[in-house]
């Protein structure tokens, strides 16, 4: 027995190194990866584009992908359903293409970037823009701040907005330029807890050369998050000018129903108008994954 014993307690101390050892050579974790993919997915009542209709009040489906980098570099797409009565002869989808850098000094947050809207399908020429033919586009930059729940972003076209060369009052193209148009976007989002959230925003377009162009526009909303799907309504309003009805300026937010090209260059206007601007309730809901 004494031997045994001896055997096992020379065995013991053999063993304690051999588990020592195991352990030291365990693999380090994996650092975390500075790439980050994420998608969204919504459905909404109306998509409101700085606070005008670009569904003819009619729902939209939208989704997109992100790209992030711990460096702060971002890449971006997004897209939607629209009318092509908004603007966007013969078009009826819209898709964002963005990037840009983001970073952090305390609370305050920066962010830098451009973004391209592009119309595939949608011909532009009938808006009075330079080209002889081609899609509806739109290039911004734009350099944004957060502090907290609240921010502001400012935004500066690089082109013609959204195609639009300069209209007067009797709703005569003048041929100018509509590139340098302005919008500048403040916001609150504020977290009240349990999910819910409140949210607002006020914005004001300034658009060159276009008569009754410049409008401001202002929303104010609630949100509920469920297992993260979020549910949302808020009021949307403008005092942009859309009056359809017996007005003696050019409205340039009276939209019809549906827009296309005839061929040479002229549009053909559908048979129903709305004023694009007009306050509504939108009921969304959406998910990031």
């Amino acid at each position: 027995m004494h031997k045994t014993l001896i055997a096992v307690a020379v065995a013991g101390l053999f063993s304690v190194p051999t588990v020592v050892m195991a352990q030291a050579a365990a693999p380090a974790a994996a650092p975390a990866s500075p790439h980050t993919i994420t998608g969204n997915l919504s459905i909404t009542s109306d998509y409101r584009f700085r606070g005008i209709t670009q569904t003819f009040e009619k729902p939209a489906l939208q989704g997109g992908i992100d790209y992030s980098h711990a460096s702060g570099f971002y890449l971006g797409n997004w897209n939607s359903n629209v009318s092509s009565g908004a603007g966007f002869p013969d078009g009826n989808l819209e898709m964002d293409f963005y990037g840009g850098y983001k970073t952090s000094f305390g609370d305050v947050g920066v962010d830098l970037g451009a973004i391209y809207y592009y119309y595939p399908g949608s011909e532009g020429r009938g808006l009075g823009t330079k080209a002889d033919s081609g899609s509806v586009t739109n290039k911004e930059i734009y350099i944004g701040a957060t502090w907290k729940f609240l921010s502001a972003k400012f935004y500066y076209s690089l082109d013609d907005y959204f195609s639009l060369r300069g209209v007067n009052a009797l709703a005569v193209s003048t041929g100018k330029s509509t590139k340098g148009t302005t919008y500048l976007d403040l916001g609150a989002s504020y977290d009240l807890g349990d999910g819910w959230g409140i949210n607002g925003h006020v914005g004001m377009l300034s658009l060159d050369n276009v008569h009754n162009g410049d409008y401001t526009d202002w929303k104010i909303g609630v949100t509920k998050d469920v297992n993260g799907w979020v549910f949302g309504a808020a009021y949307i309003d403008t005092n942009a000018d859309g009056d359809c009805k017996g007005a003696t300026t050019y409205q340039p937010y009276c939209f019809t129903n549906s827009n296309s090209d005839n061929g040479a260059g002229v549009i053909n206007f559908g048979s129903k108008t709305k004023d694009a601007g007009d306050g509504t309730i939108v009921i969304s809901v959406s998910k990031s994954f």
